[in-house]
């Protein structure tokens, strides 16, 4: 007897080989038959694998699926939701959207390990996700329970009460502030010290770490505003843990260094080209920004990738598919505080910032700082020109939302960026702004289609559970494939899918995951391929402390099963938390780099 049985469904299952249409019959959490009912092409392998079985096999339950397409749970390679699956187990909107598999502990930065004789470590640790990734610090500190010293206990803390399957990397920061303390931020371990950091980094990845993660990125600062524990790290440090990793089965590295946000250095291409070499394990960085506008940067980018592979190493690009939408403002920290010199000005109280604002010699040197080279990619957010204002706050900017900065700076004859402080000043700074992308245009789109072909490029970079009222990356697979389906059309409908699914699967290793296949674990989507999209993003206050995050309901989306249990209908959670905490070695095998 079958769980359930979907009926008539068009089957994209993951392989990019073509369509068919078949029943899928669920039970005990896996696809038990697949039984080919109709010639929509070739049906490939899966769906020969379910003739013979009896037709006849009851069901418990059963839909009709006719006209919907069924394809294997999205897995998305790099979010954050390593503190959002306490208060919210669905993960939303990743869950919404079709994802059933997160990867966490990114960028280097995880809730565990804490050191269980320096209590205060837990508020540092809050601190420093609520600055570097835009985490609620109230969530934060009234969401997780904070009950975990050691990182097993951590993922023990989660298991049984998830609804989507969730793998983490352990953090870099944590595991040198467990072992240092203080004096990780600036300091350099002794030999004793960095054994003690490579064995804690042992013991995570015995518990089920897939690995470890570090950044040495340029605008990760913690809550004191001092560049994080793992940026202090030398080459040496890299390595020894990149060995460590490499004694473990089913685990990887991600990295972030200054270079990711525009083009790497020399140095930063060795240093992932060894790190990845040592190890023996691919190394995946975030995020690869495409733009015609400059076209040296990808294949400056992928020279990473080439060098690895003659050191025997593998390094893997993740980028968007999507333009994400960012919301910005002069009120709180966002992007623009990353600009170079920028976050000297808008640090200061409202009151001071607004006055340095209005001084047209400060505007002057904040622009010629966001257009320079040290600026990086974010050069992009430097014209203010293409900015539209969201929501205002005064009577004297009623009538501008949704309208474009340079059309009311052409009607007050200012330039772009005084005209823009102008608003944001009349609402004390509190003014939303959404930027227009620079890189909306065919020569970008066309680039990226020839990028995503590359074999060390995977679609990634929602950074979903981070940044949570300025951007809203969680749901790029629905707004992807309906761009595929319905728009652009810049990749068939069997290859989207294969690069949602069985191609991050594959990098991670997962076992039994990201295809449609007898026997595999039954992470499933069915939608409407005429409908299947993203809404717009809208901010929400469902947070822990009434905190705000922005929010995008799934359009299309029929329903979500997680190891063969429907978790969403309709885009409304189901209440079930069938997720599955993945463990390196038990759900994940080695992913050699040759």
């Amino acid at each position: 007897m079958l769980d359930h049985l979907i009926r008539g469904a068009r089957i994209v299952d993951g392989s990019g080989g073509a369509a068919f249409v078949a029943d899928v019959g669920i039970r005990d959490g896996r696809i038990a038959v697949i039984r080919a009912v109709g010639d929509a092409g070739d049906a490939g392998g899966a769906g020969d694998a379910g003739e013979g079985r009896d037709a006849g096999e009851g069901a418990r339950t059963s839909e009709d699926a006719r006209g919907l397409v069924l394809a294997p749970g999205f897995v998305d390679p790099h979010t954050h939701y390593d503190a959002q699956l306490f208060w919210d187990p669905y993960a939303t909107p990743s869950l919404n959207h079709g994802v059933t598999t997160v990867a966490g502990g990114n960028c280097g930065f995880t809730l565990a390990p804490l050191n269980p004789s320096r209590p205060g470590d837990a508020d540092y640790t809050r601190r420093m996700m609520s600055k570097v990734e835009g985490m609620s610090l109230i969530a934060l500190e009234e969401g997780a329970p904070w009950s975990w010293h050691g990182f097993g206990e951590y993922l023990d803390a989660l298991e049984g009460r998830i609804a989507v399957n969730a793998g983490f990397m352990v953090g870099h920061c944590a595991l040198r502030r467990h072992v240092m303390g203080p004096d990780a931020v600036g300091g350099q371990p002794s030999d004793e010290q960095l054994d003690a950091i490579v064995r804690l980094a042992h013991e995570a990845m015995d518990a089920g770490a897939w690995g470890f993660s570090t950044t040495q990125s340029s605008t990760h600062s913690d809550g004191d505003g001092q560049p994080v524990a793992s940026r202090h790290a030398r080459p040496a440090e890299l390595l020894a843990l990149s060995r460590a990793v490499g004694e473990h089965e089913g685990t990887q590295i991600e990295a972030i260094v200054a270079g990711c946000l525009d083009q790497f250095s020399d140095a930063e291409i060795d240093l992932f080209a060894q790190m990845s070499a040592a190890a023996g394990r691919p190394l995946n960085w975030n995020v690869l920004t495409i733009d015609a506008a400059v076209p040296e940067r990808v294949p400056r980018q992928l020279s990473a990738s080439e060098r690895a592979r003659k050191a025997g190493g593998r390094v893997v690009a993740l980028t968007m598919p999507i333009l994400t939408p960012m919301n910005m403002s002069l009120g709180t920290f966002c992007a623009l505080n990353l600009i170079p010199g920028w976050g000297e000005v808008l640090g200061l109280p409202v009151p001071e910032r607004i006055a340095r604002l209005r001084d047209p010699g400060v505007r002057a040197d904040m622009l010629r700082r966001a257009g320079s080279k040290e600026a990086g990619v974010f050069r992009r957010l430097a014209d203010f020109g293409r900015y539209v204002v969201g929501d205002t706050y005064s009577p004297e900017n009623e009538g501008l939302t949704g309208r474009v900065v340079r059309d009311i700076a052409a009607e007050r004859g200012q330039e772009p960026f005084e005209c823009l402080v102008g608003i944001c000043a009349n609402d004390g700074l509190r003014t939303v702004l959404w930027p227009m992308p620079p890189d909306n245009d065919p020569a970008s789109w066309a680039l990226r289609q020839e990028t995503w072909r590359h074999e060390d490029v995977l679609l990634g970079g929602s950074d979903a559970g981070a940044h949570l009222d300025r951007m809203c990356g969680a749901p790029y697979t629905t707004r992807f494939l309906g761009d595929c389906l319905r728009g652009r059309k810049l990749v068939p409908l069997e290859q989207a899918v294969k690069m949602l699914t069985d191609d991050p699967a594959r990098l991670f290793g997962l076992r039994e995951r990201g295809r449609i296949a007898e026997g595999f674990h039954a992470d499933l989507v069915l939608f409407d391929p005429d409908r299947i999209d993203a809404g717009k993003a809208t901010l929400v206050h469902d947070l822990p402390g009434d905190s705000p995050r922005l929010d995008s309901k799934a359009i299309g989306v029929r329903a979500v099963w997680v190891n063969g249990v429907e978790s969403i209908r309709d885009d409304v959670v189901t209440g079930a938390v069938p997720g599955k905490v993945l463990r390196s070695g038990r759900d994940t095998r080695t992913v050699s780099t040759w």
